[in-house]
This record gives structure tokens, C-alpha cells and sequence, in this order.
């Protein structure tokens, strides 16, 4: 696996980039206010979504209706794990499951009108805390913020891709 910048983890300069790199991934994967902050958007108590659940309403919004197996894709996890999440939704009513007309064996989830809902009450959370996250950043620096971020993601696939030859 190799990257077009050579790394030295051997340099302690370096070395410690890294390690605050890792320490920030976690801290946004579990750090304590994340906790705080999935309730804030999300919701808390018998009301709460999990953020798979969250995940699948965004792109329901975004469809008229899905294939069960074209929601797994888009969420890149196995068609069981997306079923799961899709009965959780219907289960609680905002989202809906029904048969293709032109395949009756082929599973259409669509989202509901109360998930339509939900999910803009969270969408309006989620601007409020981009405007927060963005206002600490200069314009110039949110351009870089946005492409850093979309390239260490990318860099991040292109890892696990490597991992499976």
C-alpha cells in the first residue's frame, strides 16, 4: 500500500501528527460530547434514532422509493444490516415497505410522511450546527476544510479497497 507522500512514523514529528490525527478520529467517533450531540440531533429516550437509522432516512429522502438492495449499496452495508435499519424505521412509522409492481419478490422502502418530517426537524439541527462548525473557519479555510476532509475519506477507501487484494 503505498501513498504518493512518503510517511517516516520513525520521525517523532511525524509520529505525533499522527497520533493527533488518530485522537481526533476517535474524539469524533466517541468523544463524550458526541454522545450529547447525537441526542441533540437525533433525539433521546424511546424517540431516539441511531445513526444507521438516520443515515437510511437521508437517502430516502432523496428518492421517491428504493430497492431494498439499491439502500443497501448506497449505505455500504450488507442487504440483512439494511433491513434491520428499514424495519426499525417502518416499526416507528417513518418509513414504508412495499412489494415493485413490476416484481412482486422485490422490496420497495420509501420513506413516510412522519419520517419526511423527522427528517427535516433533524436536517434544520444539522444546519445549525454546520453554521456553528463553519463560523470558526475563515471562507478560505472551509474550501480546504471540505476538500482535506473528502480526500482523507477517499484516501480511507482506497485503503480498505488495497485490503482485500
Amino acid at each position: 500500500m503505498s501513498s504518493q507522500n512518503p510517511v517516516d512514523l520513525n520521525d517523532p514529528d511525524q509520529l505525533q501528527l499522527a497520533v493527533r490525527i488518530g485522537l481526533a478520529w476517535i474524539e469524533l467517533r466517541r468523544g463524550a460530547a458526541m454522545s450529547a450531540l447525537r441526542d441533540h440531533l437525533f433525539g433521546t429516550g424511546n424517540d431516539a434514532l441511531e445513526q444507521g437509522q438516520m443515515d437510511t432516512l437521508d437517502l430516502l429522502a432523496q428518492q421517491k422509493s428504493m430497492r431494498m438492495s439499491e439502500l443497501a449499496d448506497a449505505l455500504r452495508v450488507d442487504p440483512s444490516t439494511a433491513t434491520r435499519a428499514v424495519q426499525r424505521l417502518v416499526n416507528v412509522g417513518l418509513a414504508t415497505r412495499m412489494s415493485c409492481d413490476d416484481a412482486g419478490r422485490v422490496v420497495m422502502v420509501a420513506i413516510s410522511p412522519a419520517g419526511r418530517d423527522r427528517h427535516s426537524d433533524v436536517d434544520d439541527r444539522r444546519r445549525q450546527l454546520m453554521t456553528h462548525l463553519l463560523g470558526s473557519f475563515a471562507p478560505d479555510e472551509r474550501q480546504q476544510l471540505a476538500e482535506m476532509l473528502e480526500r482523507f475519506i477517499r484516501t480511507v477507501d482506497v485503503f480498505v479497497t488495497q485490503l482485500d487484494t
